[in-house]
């Protein structure tokens, strides 16, 4: 038997096939396009959809063996639907600015602390509920003939199964979910003057939905038996495919977002979270919460940085068979100096602040593109320094992180990270924790695996681990003490 990871993205989805002992066979990938015009940012689950059915049918083809298909998504995003799940409006994705005004209405109504402690989350615009509620005043038509409104995961979970249930974490991307009674909650929905009823049933991470519809089964080749499982936001699912489970670890997810996300075992001081605009979320460990301390651009401000300013760069890289990222991060040694506002696309935590802009300060005419490459990395790890503080004082308690994602393939950037943040790095051997940790849920509902710990000792291999170098932390601690003035210098610029 086979079992799958399907984990849909922002802008594209995979589903990374494994043996019943969590050795990785083979993925499928598809993307599907983004719309950002006029203010609106969107995405046709219709395309999600189409891919989902074309990656499926891919590995079906390949592997017709597959036992089971865990399901985990980004988060936020609603589509609202009919009776059969045809989506009657485009998806608004969290950047999309609707929901503002909806937002303030609900705050004003239930008040701010009212809302955290229910939902674990500041009130903002970027949950769903804000924008289900700017669908019913600007849309009535459409609410008026939604049947249903999913987010991704239980949106294809139901077309594949028939059966609409969401796992606890993403229920909690909603801003609508009560973390403590694990339900959604009449307090929020009332205020919002929205029908509960059109929500899918919460259950805990990792929960079968059951066998995969005849007309699925046909449509793409899979087994009439095959088990769909709903697994997770998918900063959840990268934290279990990272093997993390209590609080002494925490993961040092370095995708195209930079994110940290540490464990606690117990529901910590929600006023405390909230000064970092940290959401609190259920983990997949019952009675276990994470928080998510992260910047927009990780990955992507590198990946902005290599093609915007490394042109030359990438060719001399060809001419020496290497990746333009080892060319650039070659003769690395020492801090830049130099001090990067990583806000691209905005900020982040501690902030959430979708007007800040990216600044790059200390340029001069000898300054090279190496130097601006490697000062990009440095200001995502700063920027988790300032995260930290806040970490701090919500008591977390972890001693070790768990890197993944493609930046964990860098050395440097993983030494750097080390000496920055005073903790010890360690690289895992797998880039995609998200399908890990969604194939190793998959594995255990499905029989392959008792439970996390069998399922990790399988799946999670730890590559290589980076220790600080206390005195590079100190040459780093002076930079950051100057980069925490940054954004309140250059923020009032940008009005």
């Amino acid at each position: 038997m086979k079992i799958g990871g399907l984990d849909i993205g922002t802008t594209g989805c995979k589903l990374t096939v494994f043996d019943e002992r969590g050795n990785f066979l083979e993925k499928a990938y598809r993307d599907y396009p983004i719309r950002r015009s006029g203010g609106e940012h969107e995405v046709d689950a219709g395309a999600i959809l189409d891919s989902v059915w074309q990656v499926i049918g891919n590995m079906a083809g390949k592997y017709p063996d597959i036992g089971g298909i865990g399901v985990t998504s980004f988060g936020e995003t609603f589509v609202a639907t009919d009776q059969g799940g045809l989506p009657l409006y485009p998806a608004m994705l969290y950047t999309d600015p609707r929901g503002k005004e909806e937002c303030k209405e609900l705050t004003e109504i239930l008040g701010r602390d009212r809302i955290l402690q229910i939902t674990g989350v500041d009130a903002h615009e970027m949950y769903s509920i804000s924008k289900i509620m700017w669908l019913k005043r600007h849309e009535p038509a459409v609410y008026e003939r939604t049947a249903h409104i999913f987010l991704i995961e239980d949106f294809v979970v139901f077309h594949l199964t028939g059966r609409a249930q969401i796992d606890y974490s993403l229920a909690a991307r909603t801003q609508a979910f009560d973390i403590r009674k694990l339900t959604w909650s009449d307090d929020i929905f009332q205020a919002a003057g929205v029908k509960k009823e059109l929500m899918s049933e919460p259950v805990p991470t990792g929960t079968a939905a059951g066998k995969i519809l005849t007309q699925v089964s046909e449509h793409t080749g899979l087994s009439h038996d095959t088990v769909v499982v709903s697994i997770s936001h998918d900063q959840v699912a990268a934290a279990v495919g990272a093997g993390v489970f209590a609080s002494d670890k925490a993961v040092d997810g370095a995708g195209t977002v930079q994110c940290i996300t540490p464990v606690y075992d117990n529901l910590p001081d929600l006023e405390i979270m909230s000064r970092g605009k940290f959401a609190v979320v259920p983990y997949a460990v019952p009675g276990k919460y994470v928080c998510y301390a992260f910047s927009y651009t990780g990955g992507a401000l590198i990946q902005w940085c290599t093609e915007m300013l490394a042109k030359k760069e990438k060719e001399l890289a060809e001419e020496k068979g290497i990746s333009v990222n080892a060319y650039l991060e070659a003769e690395y040694r020492e801090p830049t100096g130099l001090l990067v506002l990583p806000h691209f696309a905005g900020a982040a935590t501690p902030y959430m602040d979708n007007g800040s802009k990216g600044a790059i300060l200390g340029l001069d005419t000898s300054t090279t593109v190496e130097e601006i490459y490697c000062a990009c990395m440095e200001g995502v790890v700063y920027e988790m320094m300032v995260n930290m503080e806040y970490l701090n004082q919500s008591g977390t308690a972890f001693t070790m992180l768990h890197a993944t994602g493609g930046g964990a393939k860098s050395r440097v950037w993983m030494q750097m990270k080390a000496d920055m943040l005073g903790l010890p790095v360690t690289a895992l051997g797998t880039s995609d924790a998200g399908t890990v940790g969604s194939a190793m849920l998959t594995g255990i509902a499905t029989g392959c695996f008792y439970d996390l710990e069998d399922a990790s000792a399988h799946m999670v291999e730890k590559r290589e681990v980076y220790k600080p170098r206390r005195e590079m932390y100190e040459k780093y601690r002076k930079i950051y003490e100057r980069y925490r003035k940054v954004y309140s210098a250059v923020r009032p610029l940008m009005e």
